[in-house]
Protein backbone atom coordinates (compact mmCIF):
# COMPACT_ATOMS: atom_id res chain seq x y z
CA UNK A 1 0.00 0.00 0.00
CA UNK A 2 1.40 3.38 -1.04
CA UNK A 3 1.28 6.14 1.55
CA UNK A 4 -0.13 9.53 0.57
CA UNK A 5 2.42 11.21 2.82
CA UNK A 6 5.62 12.41 1.19
CA UNK A 7 8.57 10.23 2.20
CA UNK A 8 10.60 13.27 3.14
CA UNK A 9 7.82 14.57 5.38
CA UNK A 10 7.28 11.31 7.25
CA UNK A 11 10.61 9.59 7.84
CA UNK A 12 13.85 10.91 6.40
CA UNK A 13 14.91 11.46 3.55
CA UNK A 14 15.89 14.99 4.49
CA UNK A 15 16.92 17.56 1.88
CA UNK A 16 20.33 16.58 0.60
CA UNK A 17 19.97 12.89 1.49
CA UNK A 18 18.52 10.00 -0.45
CA UNK A 19 16.21 7.31 0.96
CA UNK A 20 18.85 4.59 0.64
CA UNK A 21 22.23 6.30 0.42
CA UNK A 22 25.23 4.77 -1.20
CA UNK A 23 28.24 6.66 0.02
CA UNK A 24 30.61 8.11 -2.54
CA UNK A 25 31.86 11.58 -3.26
CA UNK A 26 31.43 13.09 -6.69
CA UNK A 27 33.51 16.16 -7.34
CA UNK A 28 33.79 16.85 -11.03
CA UNK A 29 33.70 19.84 -13.31
CA UNK A 30 31.28 19.30 -16.16
CA UNK A 31 31.94 21.70 -19.04
CA UNK A 32 28.52 20.93 -20.53
CA UNK A 33 26.55 21.38 -17.33
CA UNK A 34 23.98 24.11 -16.90
CA UNK A 35 25.55 27.23 -15.30
CA UNK A 36 22.87 27.13 -12.60
CA UNK A 37 24.17 23.84 -11.28
CA UNK A 38 27.57 22.80 -10.05
CA UNK A 39 29.09 19.52 -8.98
CA UNK A 40 29.40 19.03 -5.25
CA UNK A 41 30.50 16.20 -2.96
CA UNK A 42 27.48 14.03 -2.33
CA UNK A 43 25.68 10.78 -2.98
CA UNK A 44 26.51 9.00 -6.20
CA UNK A 45 23.89 6.59 -7.42
CA UNK A 46 24.95 6.33 -11.03
CA UNK A 47 25.97 2.84 -12.18
CA UNK A 48 29.57 2.08 -11.36
CA UNK A 49 32.10 0.63 -13.76
CA UNK A 50 31.09 -2.84 -14.84
CA UNK A 51 27.46 -2.28 -13.87
CA UNK A 52 25.06 -1.71 -16.73
CA UNK A 53 22.46 1.01 -16.44
CA UNK A 54 18.82 -0.15 -16.48
CA UNK A 55 17.07 0.08 -19.82
CA UNK A 56 13.79 1.86 -20.53
CA UNK A 57 11.82 2.39 -23.76
CA UNK A 58 13.71 4.91 -25.86
CA UNK A 59 10.67 7.16 -26.33
CA UNK A 60 10.38 7.50 -22.53
CA UNK A 61 13.90 8.85 -22.07
CA UNK A 62 14.28 12.65 -21.74
CA UNK A 63 16.14 14.53 -24.46
CA UNK A 64 17.56 17.04 -21.98
CA UNK A 65 20.49 16.51 -19.62
CA UNK A 66 19.95 15.95 -15.89
CA UNK A 67 21.33 19.43 -15.19
CA UNK A 68 18.91 21.04 -17.63
CA UNK A 69 15.95 19.13 -16.20
CA UNK A 70 16.82 20.11 -12.64
CA UNK A 71 17.13 23.75 -13.67
CA UNK A 72 13.65 23.55 -15.19
CA UNK A 73 12.40 21.84 -12.02
CA UNK A 74 13.77 24.69 -9.89
CA UNK A 75 12.10 27.23 -12.15
CA UNK A 76 8.84 25.31 -11.75
CA UNK A 77 9.14 25.39 -7.97
CA UNK A 78 9.65 29.15 -8.06
CA UNK A 79 6.61 29.51 -10.30
CA UNK A 80 4.52 27.33 -7.99
CA UNK A 81 5.53 29.36 -4.95
CA UNK A 82 4.25 32.53 -6.66
CA UNK A 83 0.98 30.98 -7.89
CA UNK A 84 -2.09 31.84 -5.82
CA UNK A 85 -4.84 29.49 -7.12
CA UNK A 86 -4.26 26.24 -5.23
CA UNK A 87 -5.05 24.03 -8.23
CA UNK A 88 -2.46 25.71 -10.41
CA UNK A 89 0.05 25.78 -7.52
CA UNK A 90 -0.45 22.04 -7.04
CA UNK A 91 -0.03 21.36 -10.77
CA UNK A 92 3.13 23.47 -11.07
CA UNK A 93 4.74 21.80 -8.04
CA UNK A 94 3.85 18.33 -9.29
CA UNK A 95 5.27 19.11 -12.72
CA UNK A 96 8.51 20.32 -11.10
CA UNK A 97 8.80 16.99 -9.29
CA UNK A 98 8.19 15.23 -12.61
CA UNK A 99 11.13 17.10 -14.13
CA UNK A 100 13.33 15.96 -11.26
CA UNK A 101 12.22 12.36 -11.79
CA UNK A 102 13.09 12.72 -15.47
CA UNK A 103 16.55 13.92 -14.44
CA UNK A 104 17.09 10.63 -12.59
CA UNK A 105 16.04 8.68 -15.68
CA UNK A 106 18.37 10.74 -17.86
CA UNK A 107 21.27 10.07 -15.47
CA UNK A 108 20.73 6.39 -14.70
CA UNK A 109 18.91 4.74 -17.59
CA UNK A 110 19.78 3.88 -21.17
CA UNK A 111 17.47 3.22 -24.12
CA UNK A 112 16.30 -0.34 -24.57
CA UNK A 113 16.91 -2.19 -27.82
CA UNK A 114 14.12 -1.80 -30.39
CA UNK A 115 11.33 -4.32 -29.88
CA UNK A 116 8.16 -5.23 -31.71
CA UNK A 117 6.35 -5.59 -28.39
CA UNK A 118 4.69 -2.44 -27.12
CA UNK A 119 5.81 -1.42 -23.64
CA UNK A 120 3.09 -1.30 -21.01
CA UNK A 121 5.01 1.25 -18.95
CA UNK A 122 3.56 4.70 -19.56
CA UNK A 123 4.34 6.54 -16.31
CA UNK A 124 7.56 8.32 -15.44
CA UNK A 125 6.88 7.40 -11.80
CA UNK A 126 6.71 3.70 -12.65
CA UNK A 127 9.98 3.98 -14.56
CA UNK A 128 11.59 5.87 -11.68
CA UNK A 129 10.81 3.03 -9.27
CA UNK A 130 12.24 0.50 -11.73
CA UNK A 131 15.39 2.42 -12.59
CA UNK A 132 16.09 3.82 -9.11
CA UNK A 133 14.48 1.64 -6.40
CA UNK A 134 15.80 4.01 -3.72
CA UNK A 135 13.25 6.53 -5.03
CA UNK A 136 10.30 4.10 -4.91
CA UNK A 137 8.56 5.84 -2.00
CA UNK A 138 8.83 9.20 -3.71
CA UNK A 139 7.53 7.69 -6.95
CA UNK A 140 4.53 6.20 -5.18
CA UNK A 141 3.74 9.46 -3.43
CA UNK A 142 3.80 11.63 -6.56
CA UNK A 143 2.03 9.00 -8.67
CA UNK A 144 -0.95 9.36 -6.35
CA UNK A 145 -1.16 13.06 -7.21
CA UNK A 146 -1.01 12.68 -10.99
CA UNK A 147 -4.79 12.53 -11.35
CA UNK A 148 -5.34 15.67 -9.31
CA UNK A 149 -2.69 17.49 -11.30
CA UNK A 150 -4.43 16.58 -14.56
CA UNK A 151 -7.79 17.73 -13.17
CA UNK A 152 -6.29 21.00 -11.94
CA UNK A 153 -4.66 21.64 -15.32
CA UNK A 154 -8.05 21.01 -16.95
CA UNK A 155 -9.50 23.84 -14.87
CA UNK A 156 -11.77 21.73 -12.68
CA UNK A 157 -12.46 23.86 -9.56
CA UNK A 158 -11.79 22.79 -5.98
CA UNK A 159 -9.81 19.71 -6.98
CA UNK A 160 -7.29 20.32 -4.21
CA UNK A 161 -7.39 22.31 -1.00
CA UNK A 162 -4.91 25.09 -0.18
CA UNK A 163 -3.26 22.78 2.35
CA UNK A 164 -2.88 19.99 -0.21
CA UNK A 165 -1.23 22.43 -2.61
CA UNK A 166 1.14 23.70 0.07
CA UNK A 167 2.01 20.18 1.22
CA UNK A 168 2.76 19.04 -2.32
CA UNK A 169 4.92 22.10 -2.96
CA UNK A 170 6.97 21.37 0.16
CA UNK A 171 7.31 17.72 -0.87
CA UNK A 172 8.36 18.72 -4.39
CA UNK A 173 10.99 21.12 -3.03
CA UNK A 174 12.39 18.34 -0.87
CA UNK A 175 12.32 15.80 -3.68
CA UNK A 176 14.19 18.11 -6.04
CA UNK A 177 16.84 18.67 -3.36
CA UNK A 178 17.16 14.90 -2.81
CA UNK A 179 17.59 14.31 -6.55
CA UNK A 180 20.21 17.06 -6.79
CA UNK A 181 22.18 15.44 -3.99
CA UNK A 182 21.80 11.94 -5.43
CA UNK A 183 23.09 13.09 -8.81
CA UNK A 184 25.88 15.21 -7.32
CA UNK A 185 24.39 18.48 -8.51
CA UNK A 186 23.68 21.60 -6.48
CA UNK A 187 21.50 24.47 -7.64
CA UNK A 188 23.02 27.94 -7.70
CA UNK A 189 20.42 30.72 -8.12
CA UNK A 190 21.31 33.34 -10.75
CA UNK A 191 22.47 36.80 -9.68
CA UNK A 192 19.53 38.64 -11.21
CA UNK A 193 20.34 42.06 -9.84
CA UNK A 194 24.11 42.11 -10.27
CA UNK A 195 25.55 45.09 -12.10
CA UNK A 196 29.18 46.05 -12.86
CA UNK A 197 28.77 49.24 -10.81
CA UNK A 198 27.50 47.31 -7.80
CA UNK A 199 30.34 44.83 -8.19
CA UNK A 200 32.89 47.67 -8.24
CA UNK A 201 31.42 49.19 -5.09
CA UNK A 202 31.50 45.82 -3.34
CA UNK A 203 35.17 45.42 -4.30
Amino acid sequence: MVSNTAPGLMQAPRPGTAPAPHQGAVVAADPGADPGLMRVPGLAHAPTAGQEAPTVPAHMLPHRTPAQLLTIARQGLAEAAQTRPEGLRYAAAHLAALRAAAAVLAARARPAAPSTRRSRVTSVWTLLALVAPDFSEWAGYFALGAGKRAAAEAGIPRVVSPREADDLLRAAEQFVAVVESALGLSYQPPLDHFSPAAGARAA
